[in-house]
């Protein structure tokens, strides 16, 4: 087999992998009550008004998904 195709199953074998542990923490994030609700997340409500800005959630899942990408690539 050309290295070039090696390559691609190797890249949709992780890009899969990746897809699924994506989706199995969404299905689990109704059960972790603390995603969304972090001290620094913003949320502001009115009568008829409600802003919620997820910053430290952001901010964390970003430095995740870093390490994440970082460990990977390191192969």
């Amino acid at each position: 087999m050309p290295d070039s195709l090696q390559n691609l199953g190797r890249l949709l074998i992780i890009t899969g992998a990746i897809i699924i542990v994506i989706g199995g923490l969404l299905m689990l994030s109704g059960r972790m009550p603390w995603i969304g609700k972090l001290p620094g997340d913003i949320i502001i409500q009115r009568k008829n008004f409600k802003f919620y800005f997820p910053l430290a959630t952001s901010i964390i899942l970003s430095i995740i998904l870093t390490l994440i990408f970082w460990l990977i690539s390191r192969r």
